[in-house]
């Protein structure tokens, strides 16, 4: 699992074996507030799970392949699934701030890949239907608020121009954000099935008056983490354990 900004309390319940930093799996330490630059080895809901909470970004200076390091680091470890959580900006008039939306597809236009150089990779399902169908049973089950849309993917780190959030809701994005794009495309690279979430922190601009900031993000990310938390705990224990 990967938790993104103001997301930190998702690892609160996790009983924890063993704690590594960033430079243990060769990457930089972020520079962001909300993203604590730790892997966590432990157990939830009774499986075995390996967190990396928080991450590092392009627009702090860094290459896709570092972005990208630590998902392949837990791949290496033996992960069987990536769950990937994101804070990012709602454009659609029916999700508002505060609620959750999975991710059925995204737009990468950071104008990057981890790929680069390397191979060609079928993006057709780039988040895993199996998995999207269980996180909504258990959605359902919890009567928790959960939308389903397309993510678009920017460098950043400045926040998007009202101009900009038009041109993206015209191409078909519910959300936008500065993460996540990245390391769908190296897990699906390396076979690892992937789900991911957005919690929706914010209009995006030119939807509301309010400035957009980054300690707006951080706040709501952590009063979202409590239903997330609920969501994980459901599905691993009535599908993960299941298998």
């Amino acid at each position: 699992m990967v938790f993104g900004s103001g997301l930190g309390p998702l690892a609160d319940e996790i009983e924890i074996d063993a704690e590594f930093s960033f430079s243990d799996a060769g990457m930089p330490e972020s520079s962001v507030p909300g993203h604590s630059g730790k892997f966590l080895r432990g157990r939830l809901a009774g499986a075995e799970v390996l967190v990396m909470k928080g991450r590092v970004h392009l627009y702090e200076g860094h290459s896709a392949q570092v972005v990208t390091a630590g998902v392949r680091w837990m791949a290496q470890q033996g992960v069987s699934g990536l769950v990937l959580t994101n804070a990012a900006g709602t454009l659609n008039a029916d999700f508002s701030p505060g609620e959750w939306m999975m991710l059925s597809d995204h737009l990468n236009l950071t104008r990057a890949s981890p790929l680069q150089g390397a191979e060609f990779v079928d993006m057709s399902e780039a988040y895993d239907a199996r998995w999207r169908a269980a996180f909504r049973d258990a959605a359902n089950a919890l009567a928790m608020p959960l939308h389903e849309g397309v993510y678009a993917g920017l460098r950043g780190p400045q926040f998007e121009t009202p101009a900009e959030i038009r041109m993206l809701r015209a191409i078909g994005a519910d959300a936008v954000g500065m993460s996540t794009v990245l390391e769908t495309i190296q897990a699906r690279a390396l076979g690892v099935p992937v789900v991911a979430f957005s919690c929706l922190t914010n209009w995006a601009a030119g939807i509301s008056s309010t400035p957009l900031n980054h300690e707006e993000v951080l706040e709501t990310g952590k009063q979202a983490a409590g239903s997330m938390t609920s969501l994980l705990k459901r599905v691993i224990s009535s599908y993960v354990l299941a298998d």
